[in-house]
């Protein structure tokens, strides 16, 4: 193991002033050398060699290095008062000579007396004395495991062992090494790569044992690493005394990781080079919460295609743990300050604190709120040490916080074993800034504790089974996103269970099920708080209704959350998802808060609210019902026409063209047909519309009837539309008005405005929603007042819009008792955008409200058409004596709109269900 610093520091003095007469290049250099690797409690030869012989730069001959660390580090050694630059540059003109493996990323030149580090990575140089060791010996944590990293989700070096990992995966699987015997063999490999970097291991050991005892031809590979595991498993006093020397210097690790004996594996000279290959990374560079998902990810062919698309980045995982737990101990700690009772007190209470993450995947939040515990434990200790006279000793008893607080469940086995290596990882991670800190070496070896990962299905499992609800204190993760429709059979299974007796549960995103779960933890231990990642239809739509009047109906509330923004790891190839974040407890926490984004892609602003409601709005706990009517004095929003016909009563205009060559007559017959999106994207086709035929005029059109023919068999094969099949000539609907105003029932996300407008003597489907509307209902639809309301309660179609009549149009608060003087000023701000339009007769409603090529005519009008909006619903509230509320933000204006929603439905009747009525969206 890893001396102490406070050891690092005595050696460092001792071999100054053991040193500080020398003067000659040769006569003593590798001495020097030796002496100076023994300070850090590294024998020189287990990892750098002297006089390696390379090609250089500049000249056909070859020179020797005078230290040699592949990998890692190239010193050269000049006498006394010679030319540092100049040994800097024949340092790294050596570098032609080595193969990219071996390139290293510290040069390190002296004269016995000065040293100059460069760092090759970060560019930074330093100089000291050899006096100044002591002082300097953080500088070189690469060589005595103290190494100070940061570690970034985008490092490369994250990528690069995946990648690594995965060539070796796919070498021993096409050999027929496979399953779960592979598996456990590559989160093996894993510990043992990170711990040869990290000090865990003798350094470099793992390495060692691999090069120098291993055939080049890898037969004996297999044979080598069981035994390597056999030792790791094994105490000290129980190994046998024979025990070859390098094993022997091996730690006992324990946590069962070595536990398990699995079958040989036979490697070949390739699968040897691709494991040394992956031994040559800086293995303490990775990130225990990114790499986890990215080694996952390189098992499966599909997903290493778009290799790191599959983990949660840490940015988001800090926008959830902050407000669930983190933020109110950090204040804790900010009240403590340096009382060292607070401080004590508050240290106990992060080692009682527990947290269970019931679809941990690869445990990336388990392993990110272990580290930001940990790292809020360290400053404890620092604040309790800076009060006290003497050096805190034996600062590992002082560490309480543990991995043992941490619980997840995984319906994978490989994650879950990986989530269990991870934590162990981190756990060693935060070690080591606790040894920087206090001079100590900290090791936790063997392994007495661990984080309880259970591989199983959680809505299936108890999870008082996995930690008892009164033990715990957080539930967090993001569970799976999966919609109602690609839900698989098992799935539906699970989410049956889970909603037993919940009417309308069929409608709920797979998600759901992990809500309900916690609130039922919640309720046996309503200490409990939880948080998820989510994808915002739950708070949108149907699903609302279903999912939160359950959970309001169990006591839960929400305490924080972030509004809709978009989750997006940067991977080539992979689609954004549209997310929320969600804390619930059971009963009233505060403060209350809410993240919203003006932009979804940016960074949110924080308001406190006195409630927030399932649509994430800071107003009272309120659920729209799927309504048959509007709740304003509006004309009904109805759907379009079904037609039935399996198709053979639409035509495309060639196809319409090519009927009329036959059928003539059939002309005065064919309407229009649009579809939301050919509404939108300006296409036309074309029905044929005989609900006003007479038989004798169906009979004199003979390929008319023989469509018909068609239709009618078509209705007759269907049960649900067998009554249809008697009048095959007319569609499910018989009627439409003549002009009306046409809303596409799917819109695009990316526009500001629902691509909505008069339609005159057309026929349109039932993908579409229409209203007998005038020029003052255009308007008000068309305004950002609107569209705020329809982003925050409608349905969702992967991210797109999903206007519906019953959720989003019969609940919307329209401006009350508007005179007639704002009523034209509406009406005409409503033509202004019709007018606007028609600037450019080219142009498609897709064209015209696409982001980037909305035109600035349109833009005005529309401005225009929400400054009238605005002062209609203003002026209703200051005649009805109410404070007129600030309208600037879609937060401001969803929340007016549910005061108004509140006011007008508390003093209408309870509607009643009818039955037969025309489906109106």
């Amino acid at each position: 193991m890893p001396l102490s610093l406070n050891e690092i520091r005595e050696r460092a003095r001792a071999f100054a002033k053991e040193w500080a007469g020398e003067f000659s290049e040769r006569a003593e250099a590798q001495s020097f050398w030796n002496d100076f690797f023994n300070v850090f409690g590294v024998n020189r030869r287990r990892v750098a060699v002297f006089e390696q012989k390379a090609a250089r730069f500049t000249g056909s001959s070859c020179g020797r290095i005078d230290v040699f660390w592949p990998g890692v580090m190239l010193a050269e050694h000049k006498s006394r008062g010679a030319d540092l630059d100049a040994a800097f540059e024949q340092a790294t003109d050596y570098f032609a000579g080595l193969k990219d493996a071996e390139l290293p990323r510290y040069v390190l030149v002296s004269d016995f007396q000065r040293f100059r580090l460069h760092d090759l990575e970060t560019g930074e140089r330093t100089d000291f004395a050899l006096a100044d060791l002591h002082k300097q010996i953080g500088r070189f944590g690469f060589i005595s495991g103290y190494q100070t990293r940061s570690y970034k989700e985008e490092d490369p070096v994250n990528l690069q062992a995946a990648e690594r990992m995965g060539r070796l995966h796919d070498a021993l699987k096409a050999a027929g090494y496979d399953g779960h015997p592979l598996e456990v063999l590559l989160v093996r490999l894993l510990f043992c790569l990170f711990a040869d970097d990290t000090g865990i291991f003798p350094r470099q050991s793992f390495h060692d044992l691999i090069v120098q005892r291993t055939r080049e031809d890898g037969s004996d590979l297999g044979m080598w690493l069981e035994r390597i595991f056999q030792v790791l498993n094994t105490p000290p006093e129980k190994r046998q005394s024979t025990l070859d020397e390098q094993l022997a210097e091996l730690p006992y690790v324990n946590g069962r990781l070595f536990e398990e004996r699995l079958p040989l594996a036979d490697f070949n000279a390739q699968m040897r080079g691709l494991l040394l290959d992956a031994s040559t990374l800086d293995w303490g560079r990775i990130s225990p919460a990114i790499f986890g998902a990215m080694f996952q990810s390189v098992m499966d062919a599909k997903a290493r295609r778009n290799l790191g698309a599959h983990y949660t980045s840490e940015k988001n995982i800090l926008k959830l743990i902050g407000p669930l737990f983190l933020d109110e101990l950090k204040a804790e700690l900010d009240k403590a300050g340096n009382d060292e009772k607070k401080l004590a007190q508050l240290h106990r209470k992060l080692a009682t604190l527990t947290f269970l993450d019931p679809a941990c995947g690869c445990g990336n939040f388990l392993v990110i709120a272990y580290r930001e515990l940990r790292a809020l434990e360290l400053d404890i200790l620092k604040r309790q040490f800076a009060t006290q006279q003497s050096v805190l000793a034996h600062v590992q008893d002082h560490v309480l916080v543990d991995v043992d607080q941490f619980y997840g469940i995984e319906i994978e086995e490989f994650p879950a074993q990986i989530a269990q290596v991870a934590m162990w990882l981190m756990d060693h991670q935060m070690n080591l800034r606790v040894s920087e800190q206090f001079g100590e070496n900290v090791v936790r070896l063997p392994l007495k504790k661990s984080a309880t990962i259970v591989h199983g299905n959680a809505l299936r499992i108890d999870w008082n089974d996995v930690v008892p609800a009164e033990r715990l204190s957080y539930i967090l993760g993001n569970p799976p996103f999966v919609g109602k429709k690609e839900q698989s059979a098992e799935q539906k299974a699970d989410m049956a269970a889970v909603f037993a007796g919940v009417k309308g549960a069929g409608v709920l995103d797979f998600v759901c099920a992990w809500y309900l779960k916690a609130a039922a933890m919640m309720q046996a231990s309503p200490k409990i708080r939880a948080a998820f990642v989510s994808t915002n239809s739950i708070t949108q739509g149907e699903q609302v209704g279903v999912l939160w009047g359950e959970l309001l109906a169990r006591g839960m509330r929400i305490f924080f959350a972030h509004r809709t923004f978009r989750w997006n790891n940067e991977a080539r190839g992979v689609a954004a998802v549209h997310c929320v974040i969600i804390g619930f407890a059971l009963g009233d926490v505060t403060p209350k808060q809410l993240f919203d984004y003006e932009d979804i892609k940016g960074e949110p602003h924080r308001l406190l609210a006195d409630n927030i409601n399932p649509y994430l709005v800071s107003h009272a706990d309120v659920l729209l019902p799927r309504r048959s009517q509007p709740i304003a004095n509006v004309p009904p929003l109805i759907e379009g026409i079904t037609p039935l016909d399996n198709g053979l009563l639409a035509f495309t205009p060639k196809e319409k063209e090519a009927f009329l060559q036959l059928e003539p007559s059939a002309s005065k017959w064919f309407r229009p047909w649009l579809t939301g999106n050919d509404f939108i994207n300006g296409k036309v086709n074309y029905c044929l519309w005989l609900s006003n035929a007479s038989p004798s005029e169906l009979k004199a059109m003979p390929h008319v009837m023989a469509k018909l023919a068609q239709v009618r068999r078509f209705r007759e094969d269907s049960k649900s539309s067998q009554k249809f099949a008697v009048t095959p000539w007319l569609f499910r609907e018989t009627s439409i008005p003549n002009k009306f105003i046409l809303i596409p029932k799917t819109s695009s996300e990316r526009r500001k405005f629902f691509p909505i407008g008069f339609v005159e003597n057309s026929i349109v489907t039932n993908s579409t929603l229409y209203t007998e509307g005038d020029l003052f209902h255009f308007g008000i639809l068309s305004s950002t007042m609107h569209m705020a309301w329809v982003r925050t309660v409608c349905g969702r179609l992967k991210s797109d819009y999903r206007y519906s009549a019953g959720i989003v149009y019969n609940n919307f608060p329209w401006p009350e008792l508007v005179d007639d003087q704002r009523r034209a000023a509406i009406e005409a701000a409503a033509q202004g955008v019709l007018d606007a339009r028609a600037q450019f007769p080219d142009a498609t409603l897709a064209d015209l409200y696409d982001p980037l090529t909305m035109p600035p005519a349109l833009v005005k009008a529309h401005a225009a058409l929400d400054k009238a909006v605005d002062a209609a619903y203003l002026a209703a509230e200051k005649a009805a004596g109410r404070k007129p509320p600030r309208l600037t933000t879609d937060a401001e204006r969803v929340a007016f709109l549910f005061q108004r929603y509140q006011a007008l439905t508390s003093l209408l009747p309870e509607e009643k269900p009818k039955k037969g009525a025309r489906k109106r969206g």
